[in-house]
């Protein structure tokens, strides 16, 4: 199927003393290291080590050396960067936004928190690099598999479907955090050491272009999996339904939101939303096969006990929901310290902090309710207000909420902001990416954090990375 390509404990810490984050420069990713670091990892997607022998090569003459390295690719999201492991969008995004106060000790995640970003703040420059190091491993798979004459032509469009896919998806996460960067679709690591960051629209612009090549070549593919841990093309159209939304092309994203809501169902059980075997999940990571058996999110942020919490809830989160809203209460836990003086509110949607003896949770990148507001939105560009109102009523409903008194386009597109902050709620960064792209941060976040500055809807570049490519200047606004 073509797409079209189109435009697109007590209070929390602050005035604590800021230090400057480890600089380093951006390495090259080189694939043979990317293959030698696979057999710690192949169980993330359960195929086989490559034999270590191999070098780039003959890698892509075999199709199970290449599903490892993807699985390596997979298993790098998971642990290292922004997408997620300890310091991931998902915290770090929630502190730097309205969803979570800090209470931690760590003086890159205080300047977040107070957003006070300094361009050295180790946690967005190791957010940079592990992102384009992740994309050099996509782009050493894409040539290496496009070059190959001994895979055969689904095993091709497989696995060429999928690092497009990624290629994509981490620039998106880029763009939205840095704004303008590169777009890096080459192996050299000496050339991409001299590149020049692009506008905005034209990295949308690229990631529309490889999620359309991916969702060509993944057309038709069966994947045998049936964890949703590979990216097949429902994961590709989720992306190009959010990508679409974001880029304000109306008809396109509900269109694509469309196919996916008629392929799979809402998962009706709020306690079964984030099992590893929801129904309504369309991608996810895998977690852990050895300790702690878990998602990285509820890892960081479930509350175990007071003191020794990291993040809780904000009471302007918490006071955000509607009387009698399912979702409070199942999605929202509460710790208390042992005198009962201090209670916390902590995101609840994962609930296995350590999990002993088999991983029931995933960490869920994309999930259908999100597609349902997406729409939502979309329809109400479209004039749709009817299918507006029962797109938002579907996700108010399983929450035991009344239907929609929205019945104009400005309600409606309130009622459905209102709605993707308390159904979307610390995931992946999404409530931040709404205040950004609806130009509601400035508003928003300037009532809540006294060092916020209108500048601050993006992050800076990295100071180290500045040094050592000069083409990377201007330094972003602010900053």
């Amino acid at each position: 199927m073509k797409y079209l390509i189109q435009k697109m404990y007590g209070k929390p810490l602050y005035g604590a003393t800021m230090v400057k984050a480890h600089q380093g420069r951006m390495q090259g990713f080189l694939f043979l290291v990317l293959i030698l670091n696979i057999a710690g990892c192949t169980d993330f997607v359960d195929v086989d080590p490559p034999k270590n022998t191999l070098v780039s090569k003959t890698v892509f003459d075999d199709a199970s050396t290449v599903e490892s390295a993807m699985a390596n690719l997979y298993f790098g999201m998971r642990e290292q960067g922004m997408v997620s492991g300890t310091n991931g969008v998902t915290p770090v995004l929630g502190i730097y936004g309205d969803e979570l106060d800090y209470y931690g000790f760590s003086a890159d995640l205080i300047q977040l928190y107070q957003n006070d970003v300094l361009a050295g703040n180790g946690i967005t420059t190791n957010w940079w690099r592990r992102a384009y190091h992740l994309v050099y491993g996509a782009n050493d798979i894409i040539r290496g598999v496009e070059a190959s004459e001994a895979l055969a032509t689904d095993e091709k469009n497989k696995f060429l479907g999928q690092a497009l896919f990624v290629r994509a998806y981490l620039h998106s996460q880029l763009v939205l955090a840095f704004g303008d960067v590169p777009y890096i679709t080459a192996t050299d690591y000496r050339a991409n050491g001299k590149v020049s960051r692009m506008p905005a629209s034209e990295v949308y612009s690229h990631i529309i272009s490889d999620l359309t090549e991916a969702a060509d070549a993944l057309d038709g593919i069966d994947f045998t999996s049936s964890e949703r841990v590979l990216a097949d093309l429902d994961v590709v159209k989720a992306l190009l339904a959010r990508i679409y939304l974001y880029e304000e092309e109306w008809e396109i994203a509900a269109s694509l939101a469309t196919d996916l809501i008629h392929s799979r169902s809402l998962e009706n059980d709020l306690d079964k939303v984030f099992l590893k075997d929801s129904q309504e999940t369309i991608w996810q990571l895998k977690a852990d096969t050895e300790f702690p058996l878990n998602t990285r999110e509820g890892e960081q942020l479930i509350i175990s006990s007071i003191p020794g919490q990291s993040y809780a809830l904000t009471e302007d989160l918490l006071t955000a929901f509607e009387t009698d809203d399912m979702r409070k209460d199942h999605w929202v836990g509460s710790m208390s310290d042992l005198d009962n003086t201090i209670t916390l509110y902590f995101a609840h949607k994962y609930k296995a902090d350590i999990n002993e003896t088999e991983s029931l949770e995933y960490s869920i990148l994309f999930r259908l309710a999100e597609q349902y507001l997406i729409r939502a939105e979309a329809r109400v560009h479209l004039g749709n207000l009817a299918g507006s109102q029962a797109d938002l009523n579907a996700i108010r409903g399983r929450a035991g909420l009344p239907e929609t008194s929205a019945n104009t386009q400005d309600e409606l597109l309130g009622a459905i902001l209102q709605e993707r902050r308390v159904e979307l709620f610390t995931e992946q960064g999404l409530r931040w990416f709404d205040l950004q792209r609806t130009g509601m941060a400035d508003q928003v976040m300037s009532a809540l954090k006294p060092n916020w500055q209108a500048t601050d809807v993006l992050l800076p570049i990295p100071e180290s990375e500045l040094e050592a490519n000069p083409k990377l200047l201007p330094q972003n606004n602010g900053y």
